[in-house]
């Protein structure tokens, strides 16, 4: 894909890679350390790292025999800014709406249900209690 949002959004569709991303916010991770809790292979958690790679998501780095994995942040700031614009989209509509339904139902009347009642309540009295 060559739109980086595209590739962000595809990378994290999968519930495997949101899970390497969670653990590697904690901080770096070896790739053995990345495929110990997944039942899987080292082959299938690489191709897993590969996608998370090709989005930018993650960096891998060579240490001798081992390949350490870090986070990178920047394409999770570009996804989270175009949701961001989306969320604001429809805060607003639903401020709209609010203020619609509030217009259209009118100030509360005592009968209507939920609204408060100032009427007080009736004193009863009992045989026993007269004298």
């Amino acid at each position: 894909m060559d739109d980086p949002l595209s590739s962000t959004f595809a990378a994290l569709a999968d519930p495997t890679r949101r899970a390497i991303l969670e653990r590697l916010a904690g901080g770096d991770a070896t790739v053995g350390e990345l495929a110990e809790p997944f039942a899987m292979t080292l082959p299938a958690i690489s191709k897993h790292l590969s996608v998370l790679e090709r989005a930018g998501l993650i960096a891998k780095d060579r240490d001798g025999q081992r390949r350490h994995c870090r986070i990178t942040a920047t394409p999770l700031k570009s996804a989270t800014s175009w949701l961001e614009e989306y969320r604001r989209h429809w805060e607003a509509n639903l401020d709209h709406l609010d203020a619609y339904l509030t217009r259209i139902q009118g100030p509360a009347s005592p009968t209507s249900p939920g609204a408060p009642t100032t009427a007080t309540t009736a004193t009863t009295s009992h045989p026993e209690d007269q004298s």
